[in-house]
């Protein structure tokens, strides 16, 4: 009997190429684009979740309070990891974790034995307790992971890393140099290689030093108390039964017992909070915590795109399927009469949809295996799709199909199955006035989805234009960004700069310790004259030399700038903005020039005397807000970066030139170069990932649409073809044909549009508050997407209408 179904819903599928093509097609694209999505939450979703205790893992972290305002970090002091383990039993072990913060790269060398030197710059590198390894799961090639940060000045690497160094050789116990602005210049013995996790990390980890052995450890214990220098991540491997609510719970008997003082004499309290490892990165609620976090309203943004343009393919199914209804009137009354049960109809009807779902399945299965890449590289994660290890997923996908062959066909099956044999045989059959409202709804409903994700679509590019091309407040293009990471590089700071400015195609060169667009971790909390360090306000600092600021334009609006004129100024004096005089309680830049500010630090009390007030700028991107900025003098000549501003367009020989000079200064360490805007940029990396996500998918979900708007198109001129030759015979014109069939279907498609717009200004309204800077929904973008939605709808219904309309009306009325 089954197979019996499944050769009769082979023969019809056969037999109707065109529509079962729509179908197929249209789930199978469905199909591929829920896989495709479904693969990236699955890999969201699955962050640390391979490390072997990560059920008794936690992240300690802190929630800093001010005048009633609270700001969630996931960084905590040094010494707080040692005194919360002998404080609380339930802790295991910790381990602390620090990024090379002040550097975006660092430099590592090694030196074979006579020969060359092999040096390279790496990214992602960390200080880590010798505990790390106990708590995290990695997987060691070389080495052993218990032991392998126990000693001071060791380092272990990631396989690729080894691989550049040594090639095949055994990278253990080899000893390298790693240059570090952060934690110094020391040599270190490779300890240990491991081979990257396959599977996602908020600690994406390329080499780890030991804490032991460089500048930190000297830093770390200067300091003695647990109120500033948040900059560590806190891991605790709780003992097997331990609560962790329970032990958040005493946290505040402990801020009390070792912080309370030193906080009130700042002005600030604070809150000590866990955090499970496998929620950091989607549900700490912590906006940057090691590496950038997920997004959860991305996430659902992208599960409702996936869901609905499956959706949109059930329904074209659902609209053809109940639209052809009239096409199979006479096979359901003869089968009726020939004593058909309404059972085996409908058993009949669904085999055709399972069996155009399977069909759709496998297609798009290979869809997804050929898409996959491609999608990896538009959303920038590693996603896998292993049919032999990822079975669950696959039959998961499978299981899915036939839950939508079902759900698809499951009213067409009934609908049909109900007709009453004898009025169909008499031919008193016509599509009921419930089934043509259902289509209508239907295709309202995916119009809707459609001119939701155009509009979201239009937003997020306008934003994005709006982020690319805001003006900063400094010069941004023709920026070259240097790093000075060795100390060669440092050292000849002062004779690099000097030959570049040689250069005509150099406008100005400039130094410092950050710029525009990176992490700047410095700050101190400024008060002015006849305050105390009660009315302190946080001011982000950075170390610069004469020509920084004048290298990316930033323009003073009080005072003046540095300048080589006044050396007095590598002493004391300090360069604010805008932001920051106005915070600190001054009632004009002006009105600043000349005054005082402190900073207390410890047992320090440092003055500094303001000498200019420079415009507001973005020194970070537009998702915050313009915060108080400061510029200090480095009297000592040890930058981090080097800003060359280009003239004219002949970059490529100036690069040239540059690296010219720099080998012959610092001929031991790479050349290596970026750009200040392609660098600032980087910041929206999500959001741009986001844009391309949402437009892609928003082609395929109108796509999808006009699949089946071209299906009931071609079904209503089938079902007028006679109405139409009868115009044709007295005179009607193609035009008035063609607006005849397309004045329904637009209407239905703008209904649709018209219902969109508020749940997507709504949607889009709620996105934007994400940015402190951001653009206006404008009324444009309505009209652009109701213009572009009744296009696309009118240029696909229109090649059917036209073509029925162009059709012979004689032979039309004789086959009828």
């Amino acid at each position: 009997m089954i197979k019996s179904y499944f050769i009769t819903a082979w023969r019809y599928l056969r037999k109707n190429k065109i529509y079962s093509a729509i179908n197929i097609f249209g789930l199978s694209i469905g199909l591929s684009c829920c896989m495709l999505i479904t693969i990236y939450l699955l890999h969201e979703t699955s962050y640390d979740k391979y490390h072997q205790h990560i059920g008794q893992l936690y992240q300690l972290g802190t929630n800093f309070i001010n005048d009633g305002k609270e700001h969630k970090l996931g960084n905590t002091p040094a010494p707080i990891a040692e005194a919360m383990k002998k404080e609380y039993p339930e802790i295991e072990e910790t381990a602390r974790l620090l990024s090379l913060f002040i550097e975006d790269k660092t430099l590592l060398q090694y030196r074979e034995p006579g020969g060359e030197t092999k040096a390279f710059y790496e990214s992602q590198g960390y200080l880590a307790d010798a505990s790390f390894f106990k708590l995290f799961t990695y997987q060691f090639l070389e080495g052993d992971p218990t032991t392998a940060l126990v000693n001071p000045n060791t380092v272990v690497i990631n396989e690729e890393i080894a691989h550049k160094f040594f090639g095949d050789k055994p990278a253990l116990n080899k000893s390298i140099r790693i240059n570090s602005s952060t934690n110094g210049d020391s040599t270190f013995t490779i300890t240990g290689v491991f081979r990257p996790s396959v599977k996602p990390s908020q600690i994406d980890a390329r080499f780890l030093l030991s804490i032991r052995g460089g500048n930190m450890e000297q830093f770390i214990r200067a300091q003695t108390d647990m109120i500033g220098n948040n900059m560590f991540s806190t891991f605790f491997l709780l003992k097997p039964g331990a609560n962790p609510k329970n032990l958040e719970a005493k946290f505040p008997g402990f801020v009390e017992k070792y912080m309370s003082a030193g906080l009130k004499g700042i002005g600030f309290n604070k809150k000590q909070f866990l955090i499970p490892v496998k929620d950091i990165h989607l549900n700490a609620d912590i906006p940057f915590d090691i590496t950038p976090v997920g997004s959860t309203s991305y996430l659902y943004i992208l599960g409702s795109i996936a869901a609905f343009t499956l959706l949109i393919a059930c329904i074209n199914f659902m609209n053809l399927s109940t639209a052809r209804s009239s096409k199979r009137s006479s096979e359901v009354g003869i089968r009726k009469v020939l004593g058909a049960e309404k059972k085996s109809l409908i058993s009949q009807f669904l085999g055709e949809s399972l069996l155009m779902s399977c069909i759709g399945f496998f297609i798009a299965l290979g869809l997804t295996k050929l898409l996959l890449p491609a999608f990896s590289q538009i959303s920038g994660k590693n996603l896998i799709l292993d049919l032999s290890e990822n079975i669950p997923m696959v039959i998961g996908f499978f299981s899915l199909s036939l839950l939508t062959g079902l759900l698809a066909g499951i009213y067409p099956a009934f609908y049909l199955s109900s007709f009453q044999p004898v009025k169909v045989l008499k031919g008193k059959f016509s599509n009921s006035l419930s089934a043509v409202a259902l289509r209508k709804g239907l295709v309202i409903f995916q119009f809707v989805i459609s001119a939701v994700l155009i509009i979201a679509s239009v937003v997020i590019s306008s934003q994005m234009r709006f982020l690319r091309s805001t003006d900063l407040g400094f010069a941004k293009d023709q920026q070259i960004i240097i790093p000075l990471r060795g100390p060669h590089a440092k050292s000849t700071y002062t004779a690099l700069k000097n030959e570049i400015n040689k250069n005509q195609q150099v406008y100005s060169v400039g130094a410092s310790s950050f710029y525009p667009g990176i992490s700047n971790p410095t700050d101190m909390l400024a008060y002015k004259e006849g305050q105390s360090v009660q009315d302190a306000k946080g001011i982000k600092t950075n170390y610069i030399d004469e020509t920084f600021l004048q290298t990316l334009d930033i323009k003073p609006v009080a005072g003046r700038l540095f300048s080589s004129e006044f050396p007095a100024d590598t002493t004391n004096a300090i360069i604010i903005n805008e932001v920051a005089a106005n915070q600190i309680g001054f009632t004009s830049p002006e009105n600043a020039i000349g005054k005082k500010i402190y900073f207390d630090f410890r047992k320090l009390h440092l003055s500094y005397h303001i000498v200019g007030v420079v415009k507001d700028f973005h020194f970070e991107d537009l998702h915050v807000a313009i915060t108080p900025f400061s510029f200090l003098l480095n009297s000592q000549p040890q930058y981090n970066y080097l800003i060359v501003h280009a003239r004219g367009n002949k970059m490529a020989s100036l690069l040239k030139a540059i690296e010219k000079s720099w080998a012959g200064l610092s001929p031991g360490e790479p050349f290596e170069y970026n750009f200040l805007d392609e660098n600032f940029q980087k910041n929206y990396e999500s959001e741009n990932k986001l844009s391309a996500m949402v437009t892609y998918f928003t082609i395929v979900a109108i796509l999808i649409s006009c699949l089946g708007l071209f299906g009931l198109a071609t079904f209503s001129a089938e079902q007028r073809t006679r109405e139409i030759g009868i115009r044709k015979v007295l005179g009607a014109s193609v035009g008035s044909i063609v607006e005849l069939l397309s004045r329904d279907f637009l209407k239905l498609v703008l209904i649709g549009i018209l219902i969109a717009c508020p749940l997507a200004w709504w949607a889009m309204h709620h996105w934007l508050q994400d940015f402190a800077y951001r653009i206006p929904i404008s009324w444009t973008v309505f009209a652009i997407t109701v213009f572009v939605a009744l296009l696309i709808a009118l240029a696909t219904i229109s090649v059917q209408a036209i073509r029925a309309a162009l059709s012979n009306p004689v032979k039309n009325l004789k086959e009828m």
